[in-house]
């Protein structure tokens, strides 16, 4: 339970509190709520009030047994009993509820207004007929003496069903392009409807003729937003409350015009619902950012209700101080106010917990547990822990006990906080004195050379790099990827190393062009003492395109030569770690490992130790040759004949061939010992085709 302050009135959160998570086992539970505080203290109401996703529309029944509540997804609407303090039942719909009226007085006879134009009436027992109206509907309200139901929504007709005959009545003809709520008065069953031009009509069920024109949208001016009708509620048979989509209250005398009060929400928000606390001369009118409790004579705000989602829509127990709210959330949220009034008798213990409950604040769900994401996971070394009851896969990554994870992140990094205490000591010493000579630099200490670049391009560039460099270094939204060291550029990087040559083949062109730019007005003021019209030839042309390509396919060879150098580098790393680990596998003494040679390994050498028979292989008959045995060379006969004798090297395939031919024949036997006789099975083959 949360308790808050608003001036001099206390609001009590009976939802708030530390929730365990849904899939924690029911042992968990139980030693979770018997071991924590937090968690034993905490106060539910009503058992399982909540929604799969969203609450959409909440209804208290005429007898203050039941609550009725609907919600996504899917569609459904869950009864309360708070005899009980829990849930009655559920039904499931096909299309989702805009609103519903109970038409009696528990929930045996229900009418639900759905988002696909049909109109859904229900029994104790379930779904008892569904029909469908000619226009998407927006509100309906109930008119007890003569059994009809009004409906409107996006049209300028009021529909009419008389659930007595079963039938639909002739519709009120409206002068409003479209209805936004409708409202019967429960002592002389005036019907009020709210437009969209931001009038109100009242209708006589009577004589079915049109009694009166309100107009609301005159009263509200100086508003960017068109003051749109959006509720409409009755106070008692004189008085009436009128909200807007600008989110503004009005009160009004049916006798007059004008409006007794007006009172702005001042956050421009629809005004979705309002009701009335008589005994209090309170007004509570909602919006999607938060309930507002005020004084209709006056209008001062006595308290307000926020919450973290959207509210939807609420209801309150007659005579008393306790709210429900339906909002954009799973759990439907529960308030008590006692200073407008006493708990209901089905939750009288709530007087007295309140008296002895002292303010503490709100703790964030899931306390216990950490969420982290599967890089983190293995940072901490605990991948073997995927899959295991220690983990909790969720969206993308897992939830972890906080307990294990503030354990595994000492083992990991041991020295993580003397670290941080001596970087932060650092900072606040370098902050607190000054340094002894105050250089007036332009440049920043990180990223020297960026903010370098960045001010040439800003003084001597022009159009679009000029642009973006003047608000790359005015914007405060990079202020610090010039202060804080974690966005230095890693030189070492390979990806920086990759875009190294462009970098760089850039200053080079800029340098060429300032230096070509100087070289040209040097010239040029040569020339204007020679002759004023001697300008550019085709061959400069050529020569600067010529230039140009040249520099294009320099910068490319050195991209290429940089991404095989990282290949190179990254293979012989490979290479001397699995060196290394041999190395460590092998028991050797540490003695002759003082003794022996050092290895020297060159970064700029590349020996290419396995490439060399295939290299030869590929040469031609010389170089072959020449690799090979020495060449025998004889003299035959006396006339200087003489004959060349010369082998070439070939792979000894025998014994690859020999262990191969062993292996198969290894495999073969394997085989035969595994695999069964069929020969039962073709005699009982056999055997069924005879029978």
């Amino acid at each position: 339970m949360l308790v808050s302050d608003v001036g001099e009135v206390k609001i009590y959160n009976l939802s708030a509190g530390k929730a365990l998570p849904d899939w924690l086992s029911d042992k968990k539970r139980r030693e979770a709520q018997r071991k924590n505080v937090d968690v034993s203290r905490r106060i539910e109401l009503i058992q399982d009030f909540d929604m799969p996703a969203v609450a959409t529309s909440l209804e208290l029944s005429p007898d203050g047994q039941y609550i009725l509540a609907t919600g996504t997804y899917k569609p459904r609407i869950k009864c309360y009993d708070v005899n009980n303090l829990s849930l009655k039942f559920e039904r499931c719909f096909d299309s989702e509820v805009v609103k519903f009226k109970i038409l009696s007085e528990d929930y045996g006879k229900i009418a639900f207004l759905q988002a696909d134009r049909y109109v859904e009436f229900h029994a104790a027992h379930g779904r008892h007929y569904r029909l469908r109206i000619p226009r998407f509907g927006r509100d309906l309200d109930y008119h007890k003496p003569s059994c009809d139901l009004f409906l409107v929504g996006t049209s300028s007709e009021i529909y009419r069903l008389n659930t007595e005959r079963g039938q639909f009545l002739q519709p009120y003809e409206t002068s409003a392009s479209s209805i936004n709520a409708c409202h019967v008065n429960p002592e002389h069953h005036l019907l009020c409807v709210g437009t969209q031009e931001g009038t109100v009509e009242a209708w006589d069920p009577r004589d079915k003729t049109r009694c009166g024109v309100l107009d609301v949208a005159v009263q509200i001016q100086h508003n960017e937003k068109f003051p749109s009708v959006s509720a409409v509620k009755f106070k008692n048979g004189l008085h009436m409350a009128v909200g807007t989509t600008s989110g503004h209250v009005l009160l009004y005398d049916i006798r007059a015009k004008e409006p007794l009060l007006v009172k702005d929400h001042l956050n421009g928000l629809t005004v979705k619902k309002i009701d009335f606390n008589p005994s209090h001369n309170a007004v509570y009118s909602l919006d999607d950012a938060m309930l507002k409790i005020w004084d209709e004579n006056t209008g001062k705000q006595m308290a307000y209700i926020e919450s973290n989602s959207n509210f939807n829509d609420f209801s309150t127990s007659p005579r008393s101080g306790l709210f429900f709210f339906a909002q954009e959330d799973v759990k439907m949220m529960t308030y008590y106010i006692p200073s407008l009034g006493p708990a209901p008798r089905w939750c009288s213990f709530l007087d007295n917990l309140t008296e002895e409950i002292e303010s503490e604040g709100v703790q964030n769900i899931y306390d216990d547990y950490k969420f982290i994401t599967k890089q983190e996971l293995a940072d901490l070394g605990l991948e073997h822990l995927e899959g295991s009851n220690m983990l909790r896969a969720y969206m993308h990554g897992f939830f972890i006990d906080i307990r294990l994870y503030n354990k595994a992140k000492a083992i990991a990094d041991p020295f993580a906080f003397e670290r941080y205490r001596k970087e932060k000591i650092a900072q606040q010493i370098e902050g607190s004195r000054p340094a002894r000579l105050q250089l007036k630099s332009k440049l920043p200490k990180v990223n020297k050379e960026l903010a370098e670049k960045l001010l040439v391009e800003q003084e001597e560039g022009s159009g679009k790099l000029k642009t973006a460099a003047s608000s790359l270094l005015g914007d405060d939204r990079f202020k610090t990827m010039f202060e804080n060291p974690d966005f230095e550029v890693d030189k070492e990087a390979d990806e920086y190393r990759l875009l190294n040559p462009v970098l760089t083949r850039l200053d080079k062109t800029r340098t060429k062009k300032l230096k070509a730019q100087q070289e040209a007005d040097a010239a040029r003021e040569e020339k204007q003492k020679e002759a004023k019209d001697e300008g550019s030839t085709d061959d400069d042309l050529f020569s600067e395109r010529d230039d140009s390509s040249d520099d294009d396919q320099q910068w490319t060879k050195q991209v290429k030569k940089e991404y095989k150098k990282i290949n190179q580098e990254k293979r012989r790393e490979e290479r001397i770690a699995k060196e290394r680990e041999e190395e460590d596998g092998s028991e050797v003494s540490d003695d002759d490992d003082d003794d022996g040679p050092a290895l020297q390994i060159h970064e700029k050498e590349d020996f290419n130790i396995g490439q060399g028979p295939r290299k030869i292989s590929k040469a031609g008959l010389g170089k072959r040759l020449a690799a090979s045995k020495p060449i025998q060379v004889e003299t035959i006969g006396g006339l200087g004949n003489r004959q060349m004798t010369f082998s070439l090297e070939k792979k000894n395939k025998a014994n690859v061939d020999r262990k191969r031919l062993a292996e198969l024949k290894r495999h073969r036997e394997e085989r035969r010992q595994v695999i069964r006789p069929i020969t039962g099975l073709k005699g009982l083959k056999t055997k069924m085709h005879r029978k």
